[in-house]
């Protein structure tokens, strides 16, 4: 539980009060590689494992336990996945573990790999939730008392439902603040697959539910949800505090809407669009613009740390390991970019080696959005200690200052003289100097109390917002999205051609878990969507007509992050809600916009179909 204030007197003494429910669906992972594992036995009881997962370390321990042996016995390595999105993060452990038992029983290696119906079946997917909420607010829109209850379908193990339905409540809010807040969760055992982490980690539940009391304000004021929006948002002084008691000192979010509106002529469109759907009878159009504020750390406080292990050769070759692991966002390109930065290298100069537990130990999971917050303060932490005795070693060699070394692309420059990155490190290996260190960093100013629901988890927020357009067939109850413009705020972008990417990814995928992506059980509880035939992802088709990305500019971190940069991994999934909202406010219109559709996710054709049926006069 989360509270601040008195919520049932807010809730009284509010002009006016309504309350409602909520539903969001699960969503499978669909990895391009599902779950596999190879174990190898060595020499004195030494097992080797390469695993497809997101947390090396975990597996470690998870061989090591299963085994009956010290971890130091145990190697994990990983050099990359075909996709995880949170589904290796703790469930890689099964078939490393099998592997490891199959190795270790018969002296020969083992692997194991999951077919995709058997992988569907087996693992566990994104929480499904159902949110009970009752709001008081007043004749302009503004929120004044929020209670809120979210209960989770867990699955029949713990796992790490915990966290996932805490990060929930984190999120309950999104970008709004609430005077007087009461935020509950109830996660639920269940006969079903055991839930697990996906790609947002439970923040886009409770996004889903804070944007529907937004946008039942909006119906019942008859204001834009925009405007509800903005008049809602996060601000200084007395509207700062979290219901977890953390200060928002950072909030730029109704700078980005409002940016992003005015970019992209929102209220033109919207009303140019409701003027259109009064002369079209089989065909609704609508638009939606939401924001995202996401907190970025592990709320798990010991999981906020990492290390790396960085070489640099004589011919001045470098070579990086860092305890995160690469699925395809871009992490090691990332790592090799702070390590050609630091030392003036071209990207041929420097290799990333596989993440293995036996260079780098104790490593937290890639997940969270932290791998290059984390590893990347770790690789340039081993960098630049690497950087002080080298700069040491070159001002007594040529007898300059220290602050005369300066690592730049065509060579270190030292004094006035050029010298070549390869001509240093040989005199340096000559000289005896060390060229080899560890890195370390752990995320400062971040605490979090469970027992109170009081603290600081978040070092800080990520934010973004997105206008969607969708047009809604009344027919079939099919939906095409007509376009999209995204404004997002990654800080000083350390790729900002892997961050856009990152962005687009993730609001397709976001898109299609409250569009198509549908989990259905049978009367016996047998999962019946299992495979591409009979579970819909998002195809080439599904893409908007017209998608516009945009990375928000001069917007450095105010936090000391690696180069002042943000995390870009989850927080773009949450703009696939402007999706909902935009074919809500399609479905409006056959009221005259005077009803909330009450659009429960996944918006599927069935669903657009029924809630199509109860809204029409």
């Amino acid at each position: 539980e989360m509270t601040r204030g008195d919520v049932l007197a807010g809730l009284a003494a509010a002009p006016r009060r309504l309350s409602g429910q909520v539903t969001m669906g699960g969503q499978e992972h669909f990895y391009l590689e599902g779950q596999a594992a190879l174990a190898q036995p060595g020499e004195e009881g030494e097992m080797r494992v390469w695993s497809s997962t997101q947390h090396p370390t975990e597996t470690q321990h998870m061989v090591a336990h299963v085994l009956d042996r010290p971890s130091n016995l145990v190697t994990t390595e990983i050099r990359r996945m075909g996709g995880g999105f949170g589904g290796k993060e703790s469930q890689a452990n099964t078939p490393a573990c099998l592997a490891a038992l199959a190795a270790e029983l018969t002296g020969r290696a083992a692997k194991m790999r999951l077919d995709r119906d058997d992988d569907m079946v087996m693992t566990g997917k994104r929480h499904d939730f159902v949110v009970e909420y009752d709001v008081g607010f007043d004749d302009d829109g503004r929120i004044l008392a929020v209670d809120m209850v979210l209960a989770a379908r867990c699955g029949w193990s713990a796992d790490l439902s915990g966290p996932v339905t805490d990060r929930a409540l984190f999120h309950a809010d999104n970008a709004y603040y609430y005077p007087d807040v009461r935020l509950r969760s109830e996660p639920l055992k269940t006969n079903t697959q055991s839930n697990t982490a996906y790609r947002g980690f439970g923040g886009p539940q409770g996004i889903v539910a804070a944007e529907r009391v937004i946008e039942e304000v909006a119906f019942a004021t008859g204001l834009d949800p925009l405007d509800v929006r903005l008049r809602n948002v996060y601000g200084t002084d007395t509207r700062d505090l979290t219901p977890y008691h953390m200060t928002v000192e950072d909030s730029i979010a109704a700078e980005i809407m409002e940016q992003l509106a005015r970019d992209c002529a929102y209220r033109d469109r919207r009303a140019a669009l409701r003027a259109a759907n009064r002369d079209s009878p089989f065909v609704r159009r609508g638009i939606a613009l939401t924001p995202v504020k996401f907190g970025i750390s592990f709320t798990a406080t010991h999981y906020n740390q990492a290390g790396a292990l960085v070489h640099v050769y004589t011919d001045g070759s470098v070579q990086v390991n860092h305890g995160g692991t690469e699925m395809g966002q871009g992490l090691h390109t990332k790592m090799v970019q702070i390590a050609m930065r630091e030392f003036g290298l071209a990207s041929d100069r420097v290799r990333i080696t596989a993440t293995t537990t036996g260079k780098v130990p104790n490593t937290s999971a890639t997940a969270a959005s932290s791998g290059a917050d984390l590893n990347g303060m770790a690789v340039l932490d081993a960098v630049r200690r690497i950087k002080d005795r080298l700069t040491a070693f070159a001002a007594g060699h040529w007898n300059v200052a220290p602050d005369a070394v300066r690592f730049l692309p065509d060579g270190v420059h030292v004094g006035e003289t050029i010298v070549p990155f390869p001509d240093l490190t040989r005199a340096a290996y000559l000289a005896r100097v060390s060229m080899s260190s560890s890195g370390f960093y752990k995320t400062p100013k971040i605490s979090w109390n469970p027992d109170t629901g009081r603290g600081r988890p978040f070092y800080y927020f990520a934010y973004g917002a997105a206008c969607a357009e969708v047009a809604i067939d009344l027919l079939t109850g099919e939906t095409r999205i007509e376009r999209v413009d995204i404004l997002h705020d990654a800080g000083r972008s350390l790729n900002p051609a892997i961050d856009i990417g990152q962005i687009e990814g993730a609001f397709v995928q976001g898109a299609g878990w409250l569009t198509m992506e549908e989990l259905v059980w049978d009367s016996a509880g047998r999962l019946r969507t299992h495979a591409p035939s009979t579970y819909k992802i998002p195809a080439c088709s599904d893409r908007p007509r017209i998608f516009n990305v945009a990375l928000l500019e001069a917007a450095p971190n105010r936090e000391d992050t690696i180069f002042r940069s943000k995390a870009v991994g989850e927080p773009p999934f949450v703009h696939g809600v402007a999706v909902l909202h935009a074919i809500s406010d399609a479905l409006a219109s056959l009221d005259s916009y005077r009803t909330c559709p009450r659009l429960d996710a996944p918006a599927t054709p069935e669903t657009i179909l029924r809630t199509a049926e109860r809204l029409r006069p």
